[in-house]
């Protein structure tokens, strides 16, 4: 199978996958492996970025982001979106620091560091919806299936 590229031919770029070797503050996770998934336009770049930089700050717990846009705008399937390379999807911060999924109901969530990386996200004044199901953060949307993971949408 060949390495999927850095740049596809609508000028998305493919997230960087070897963060830890820049010393990023993020993990990279999502269908399909190696960052297929994971082309964005620049400006949904550039705000991952900005989070990721004032979240290590914050924290010491990487930041995981998921499935953002196939190359060339194929179908992401199954879900909806995630083809104009402004949607991300970020998994939810858990109390042990483990680099693994949790949903909003489980005992190893932690709400208070989840809702402070929303808040850095719509501090930006760039998102215009995040979806996530945990009713006691504030300003997001719920939407079926974002019980590990928010969404978030950016303006064009």
């Amino acid at each position: 199978m060949a390495e999927t590229p850095i740049k596809d031919s609508r000028g998305f770029f493919k997230l960087s996958q070897d963060p830890e070797q820049g010393g990023f503050g993020y993990y990279t996770y999502g269908t399909p492996v190696a960052g297929a998934g994971q082309f964005a336009r620049p400006k949904l770049l550039s705000l991952l970025n900005l989070v990721e930089f004032r979240w290590q700050g914050m924290d010491d717990r990487k930041i995981g982001i998921g499935n953002i846009s196939l190359a060339e705008g194929a179908k992401f399937r199954p879900h909806e979106g995630h083809v104009s390379g402004l949607d991300v999807d970020i998994r939810l911060m858990r109390k042990d620091g483990r680099q693994s999924p949790v949903r909003w109901t489980e005992p190893q969530y932690d709400r208070d560091a989840t809702e402070m990386l929303i808040c850095l996200f719509f501090e930006s004044n760039l998102v215009k919806v995040i979806y996530f199901n945990d009713p006691k953060i504030a300003r997001v949307k719920q939407r079926f299936r974002h019980d590990n993971h928010f969404h978030v949408t950016i303006f064009e």
